[in-house]
């Protein structure tokens, strides 16, 4: 894979979770409209850099793969 490619892959990756992290916020009236509950927070940004380590693994494997082959 080029390296533009790869660049472009995680870039995409990017792109599509920053929104998901926007909008995971919990509420910060508890009488809102929106819901309530504040004691259950949403994924916190502990997910999104494991997401972000697994990504940087593979596209590191399949570097170490393609100079294998």
């Amino acid at each position: 894979m080029k390296k533009t490619t790869i660049i472009q892959i995680l870039t995409l990756v990017v792109i599509m979770l920053v929104p998901m992290l926007l909008l995971a916020q919990p509420t910060s009236n508890p009488y809102s409209t929106g819901g309530g509950d504040v004691d259950s927070a949403p994924i916190d940004g502990g997910l999104s850099l494991l997401v972000a380590a697994g990504v940087g693994y593979s596209a590191k494997r399949m570097k170490e793969r393609k100079q294998k082959s």
